[in-house]
């Protein structure tokens, strides 16, 4: 298969909206990394992503919608979705809702669980290219299943060019990390962390919410042990450096090859994530080491990702 590459422009965005309808799979940016879409209706285009990633099928994926009003098309909606889509909404927030009966999603997109994963999203091509479509986009992280997330063009094509129809071209994602996941189906329970931070979403909701807990059934997308990973040996929270590694600091470290944010600042941090680990991994000869971040805000985030970066390989 010869991959496209197209321009964010309208004729770019128009051939992208042909080959989606045609049942093709088409990379795209969104505001979190870039996401690997097709008709989310259609069987074989949803069959052909999970090839194409190497995916396992019993990995659900996010439905991108152009609007909250489109969302509640495809999902059972309540007053917690409700306040949480005024909230944050478009934005980097999944929502895990009651697959609507007749929604005409393909059972491979839920993994044949009785829920969907729905987003929103804010970057401005995913919005028009979602409008110029018209349907609902299933679209995971456009990389081969278990390796680092791409945020940018360039890292779709070095791990899917050849096995994908096209990638819409878009500069770099500016949030970095996925997006946070959040069940709706009885207590709020964060199943992903991600782009927006618990602490936000405990506020719009005004009570705190439950925590997915490790050797809880997965039941969203991100939730596998071992993911977002570079070839390379991962170690987390360290101080000293070990002979033979390279270091990728956050704060005022000494000795890092590259850092995530030297004014410590997690924002920055999560936006350099995944493109340093991209670049970290190429210069790599033996492990690398990760400075300790602080685990509240998008640091939970971070840390979720370099957790499952660091954990052996299936």
């Amino acid at each position: 298969m010869q991959t496209k590459m197209l321009s964010s422009d309208e004729s770019g965005l128009t051939r992208a909206s042909e080959l989606l309808s045609g049942g093709g799979i088409v990379a795209f940016p969104t505001e979190t990394v870039y996401g690997l879409g097709c008709d989310a209706r259609n069987d074989l285009a949803v069959a052909h992503i999970f090839e194409a990633k190497r995916r396992p099928h019993f990995n659900p994926l996010i439905v991108h919608l152009d609007s909250k009003e489109t969302a509640q098309s495809y999902v059972n909606w309540t007053d917690a979705a409700e306040r949480l889509a005024e909230a944050f909404w478009p934005g980097p927030l999944t929502l895990v809702l009651p697959v609507r009966e007749g929604s005409g999603v393909s059972s491979l997109v839920t993994a044949n669980l009785p829920t969907l994963a729905v987003r929103v999203p804010k970057h401005p091509i995913a919005v028009a290219l979602l409008q110029k479509f018209g349907g609902p986009v299933a679209a995971p992280s456009a990389n081969l299943s278990g390796k680092i997330s791409p945020t940018n063009a360039p890292h779709v094509a070095s791990g899917l060019k050849g096995r994908i129809d096209a990638i819409v071209e878009g500069g770099a994602c500016g949030v970095g990390v996925e997006s946070t996941i959040l069940g709706l189906k009885n207590v709020p329970t964060l199943l992903r962390p991600g782009g927006i931070p618990q602490e936000a979403i405990e506020a719009a909701l005004g009570e705190p919410i439950a925590l997915h807990q490790p050797g809880d059934a997965l039941t969203a997308p991100g939730q596998m042990s071992s993911h977002y990973a570079p070839s390379a040996p991962l170690r987390q929270n360290v101080t000293d450096i070990r002979p033979g590694e390279i270091l990728l600091g956050f704060g005022p470290v000494l000795g890092a090859t590259l850092n995530l944010s030297e004014a410590g600042d997690l924002g920055e941090a999560a936006a350099n994530l995944f493109l340093h680990l991209h670049e970290l991994d190429t210069l790599a000869t033996g492990t690398i080491a990760v400075s300790p971040i602080p685990n509240h805000g998008l640091g939970r985030a971070i840390n979720d990702r370099l957790a499952r970066a660091a954990k052996p390989r299936p």
